[in-house]
């Protein structure tokens, strides 16, 4: 009896170990009125309970290797008792090798927010056929999540969970739900998607390898290196506006990335960074003010 008991244990620690997120989910609802305010506790509850206690993958997670995000919905309308709308922010942290700082790798705001919810419903997800946009879009920001920062730490890293992602996308179009299909417009989960995995946004992916591994995580090593590393991989962002001026991947990486850049080359040792203020000023004409700053 006791052995039966002990390998219960060791199972449940397994796959106690087995989900990969550490994740704080806010539901903002104070433009809605509402007669029952209790359901968005109880929606902030079970979106919590099924972001964090989901295995995505087959990997084995220890909780300090989990990937800490943020999913915070703004609800802005709620048209019916089990109907909402609003917008999704998601942003996620990673750490930064030998140190205490956490480096932002993905900040960006989905405005196709819509579902339906009814108070104490379990939260289903079905990859071969769609059941509840909620959960989908839920599971399809986790691979999101995944992928991106596994590509921080190895070249193209993500590839196997983004994939998954596609995989949410195409079977939630059946839904029917805005946000899921080329024609919903230019910041949408499908062009999201669609350009993580497309070669020709491919510096994007190895920008933020080169960004985060050789650069952010040699900093306690070397810090010229290190920001020139940095530079470098910023650098190959030209490459996408060449072909893709508009680049939603463009967007992505600057609302991420916007405030770190700016920290890391306005104090400390002095790089030649008149080639990225360059590039920074010609793709993201809009921050000049904040690109002359740069030294």
């Amino acid at each position: 009896m006791r052995k039966i008991f002990f390998l219960i244990l060791l199972i449940f620690g397994f796959y106690s170990q087995a989900q990969e997120l550490d994740c704080i989910v806010t539901i903002n609802h104070d433009k809605v009125r509402s007669s029952n305010d209790q359901i968005y506790k109880t929606l902030e509850k079970a979106v919590t309970d099924y972001i964090n206690n989901t295995a995505f993958t087959k990997k084995q997670y220890k909780k300090q290797e989990k990937v800490k995000c943020a999913l915070t919905f703004n609800i802005t309308d709620q048209p019916a008792n089990d109907q909402f709308k609003g917008s999704l922010q998601i942003q996620v942290l990673r750490p930064v090798y030998n140190s205490t700082y956490e480096s932002p790798i993905l900040n960006l705001s989905d405005l196709d927010l819509s579902f339906q919810y009814e108070e104490f419903q379990p939260l289903i997800f079905n990859s071969s056929s769609f059941e509840s946009n909620l959960t989908s879009i839920l599971t399809f920001y986790a691979y999101i999540i995944l992928g991106v920062d596994d590509d921080t730490f190895a070249l193209n890293g993500g590839t196997e969970n983004l994939k998954k992602a596609e995989e949410v996308m195409l079977v939630a179009q059946q839904g029917g739900y805005k946000g899921w299909k080329q024609l919903d417009g230019n910041k949408t989960r499908y062009q999201l998607i669609d350009n993580l995995l497309n070669n020709s946004y491919k510096n994007f992916r190895s920008t933020m390898y080169k960004y985060h591994r050789i650069g952010l995580d040699g900093m306690s090593k070397d810090n010229v290196q290190a920001k020139k590393d940095i530079s470098n991989a910023i650098m190959h962002l030209k490459y996408i506006y060449s072909k893709r001026p508009t680049a939603y991947l463009l967007r992505v990486f600057i609302d991420t990335k916007q405030d770190e850049i700016t920290s890391i080359f306005k104090d400390g040792p002095k790089i030649n960074i008149v080639g990225l203020q360059e590039m920074l000023m010609r793709v993201y004409p809009a921050k000049s003010t904040i690109w002359a700053k740069l030294r």
